[in-house]
């Protein structure tokens, strides 16, 4: 089932939610060029930032039935996060797994909801509920964990696996 298929103009249209939230000054954004999204940016410590977040507009992406994520990607050879979000709160407990890029290359990393960790602003919440899939309202693109400067992730598709 495909969630997000960036090849149809308009999909694109994620918003940054960067470290500026809190005082920091990394800045992103998330583009349609060419068939892709483009997560672009550039991440910074500086005042006491360390992170770039874009997200999709919340919406109904029930994904009852299926066991993960896949996302046809083309990285930068940095770490991100795909971040999902279960109600429409600006802010709050959200569901996140790291996946790593290959420079220059395309990939199709797949992210089984069992390996997605309860989280809320960078900590573990051991003792949350399990993520439900069918309540999935929000995806996002994260990159954090230190790696300061320019970054690029082409998405070209996200969708729900069986």
């Amino acid at each position: 089932m495909i969630l997000f298929d960036f090849s149809v103009p308009g999909s694109a249209l994620w918003s940054p939610i960067d470290d500026r939230v809190m005082g920091g000054i990394s800045q992103s954004r998330m583009e349609a060029g060419a068939g892709v999204a483009v997560f672009t940016g550039e991440l910074s410590l500086e005042r006491n930032g360390g992170f770039c977040f874009v997200r999709s507009a919340p919406a109904r992406l029930d994904c009852r039935g299926h066991a993960g994520l896949a996302l046809r990607g083309r990285g930068d050879g940095q770490r991100y996060k795909l971040r999902l979000r279960l109600d429409e709160r600006f802010d709050g407990l959200h569901h996140e797994a790291d996946f790593g890029t290959r420079a220059d290359e395309w990939d199709e990393p797949r992210l089984a909801f069992a390996d997605f960790r309860a989280r809320f602003r960078g900590l573990d919440v051991p003792a949350a509920a399990a993520l439900d899939p069918a309540r999935i309202t929000t995806l996002g693109l994260m990159i954090a964990e230190r790696q300061v400067g320019p970054f690029r992730l082409e998405v070209a598709w996200i969708r729900a696996l069986r």
